[in-house]
């Protein structure tokens, strides 16, 4: 099953190091990571999607929180979230090909950030699944370059991540 964990970290240098090497040292793989400041310059906050099964993730969670730099650890997916990633596509939009790229972001709800006279670069954001579904919509010889941020991800309601 898929899990989002969510990370308040001490902003340190190696405290990133000493998380990813946790998931490497027991064979677990990081599918996506995404990590910034919180309102608190002291602090940071890391997301991290992974794959395994309650038991795996229960235990991640607890070699998680006898790290040092951890301040406070929740798996986003045991209750309701929302989720975001960020995808920058540049495709070859020449020809017949260009108008058939706008109509494509338009119904996705993408952006077209960038142009010039062969390509375009289109901003969308939604969930793993809907940027998956915008990917597979695109005829994938005219993908010139694809860059995706990870998903963050946030509690809904009274669900906070704060120390």
């Amino acid at each position: 099953m898929r899990h989002i964990i969510s990370i308040l970290i001490e902003n340190e240098s190696g405290a990133l190091s000493r998380v990813s090497g946790l998931f490497s040292a027991r064979g677990y793989n990081i599918e996506s990571l995404t990590v910034a400041p919180t309102e608190d310059a002291s602090l940071s906050r890391m997301t991290i999607v992974s794959i395994g099964s309650d038991d795996i993730i229960e235990q991640i969670t607890k070699q998680l929180n006898k790290l040092i730099d951890i301040v406070k650890v929740v798996d986003l997916s045991e209750a309701a979230h929302i989720e975001r990633e960020l995808v920058l596509v540049k495709v070859r939009a020449t020809g017949k090909d260009r108008e058939e790229m706008k109509r494509v972001a338009d119904i996705f709800r993408g952006r077209i950030i960038d142009v010039t006279e062969s390509s375009y670069v289109i901003e969308l954001t939604g969930n793993t699944a809907k940027v998956d579904a915008f990917l597979d919509a695109i005829d994938r010889s005219l993908i010139l370059e694809t860059v995706r941020t990870g998903v963050c991800g946030i509690g809904r309601g009274d669900r906070i991540l704060r120390v």
